[in-house]
């Protein structure tokens, strides 16, 4: 309750100093505009639906190209994990192109799928895919040897000891690691809408970018704020419970 009455208070303030920035008139407010014209255009929004059905339609390709980032990074981390060869080539290739911004992979995805959904989904999985795979590489990696040992020592074989022992250990750096490929791909995702223009539903991207377009900074304000609101609610309801309730379950929490 403390760390909620904070949090509550900082923003608090936050919001009072801007309001009273905007009243005095010290910025202009066709580039800074006052909390209440971003309140009045998100009200707006929200009213006529506009707003829920750009949420809708970015969290469908989040989740999408997050899935798939998921499905295929996983399994190739783990093969990284076990195999030199694979550390030797794909690892290498997987920590290189972790850090390439995510924008550089709208051109390839527009030469390759054109202005489609297919082309939205690409971005969002190169977003993810890379951090995931690292992140499993580096969970087996971490798994405390002497856990192994002990499950051969009571008769454990190579696949009881991957399904039973290594995976549930690795789990804590996994979840991290889907944790920043989830942040990758709100990055990604946010390039592909602005960049790609499809008639197949506005995203909350798009919103952004014709709120540029327009010179409304009310409607560019309003949709970061929905932005962050979104990226708070996943990390707060999803992935910190679950990573901290894996790092109590195998020992490995770390105060905070």
């Amino acid at each position: 309750m403390k760390r909620l009455l904070t949090a509550t208070g900082f923003f608090a303030v936050l919001l009072l100093a801007w309001h009273w920035a905007c009243a005095r008139g010290i910025w202009s407010p066709v580039l800074v505009p006052s909390p209440g014209s971003v309140a009045r255009y998100l009200w707006s929004e929200a009213a006529d639906g506009s707003l829920s059905e750009a949420v809708f339609v970015t969290l469908k390709r989040l989740l999408s190209g997050y899935f798939i980032g998921i499905v295929v990074g996983l399994p190739v981390g783990l093969l990284i994990a076990r195999f030199r060869v694979m550390r030797d080539t794909v690892g290498i290739m997987a920590l290189g192109l972790q850090g390439l911004p995510s924008v550089c992979w709208v051109p390839l995805a527009l030469l390759w799928f054109g202005q489609s959904e297919s082309a939205m989904l690409f971005v969002v999985v190169m977003g993810t895919v890379w951090s995931v795979i690292l992140a499993a590489e580096t969970g087996v990696r971490n798994v405390n040897p002497i856990y192994v040992r002990a499950a051969r020592t009571m008769g454990s074989r190579w696949l009881h000891i991957w399904t039973h022992v290594i995976l549930p250990a690795s789990l804590p750096f996994i979840v991290s690691g889907m944790k920043q490929g989830w942040a990758f791909a709100w990055r990604s995702l946010m390039a592909a809408e602005i960049y790609v223009t499809i008639l197949t539903g506005a995203g909350l991207g798009q919103l952004l970018h014709f709120g540029r377009e327009l010179n409304a900074m009310d409607q560019v304000i309003g949709i970061m704020f929905v932005l962050v609101l979104i990226g708070l609610l996943a990390d707060k309801l999803l992935f910190s419970p679950w990573e901290k309730w894996l790092h109590r379950r195998w020992g490995t929490d770390r105060a905070t």
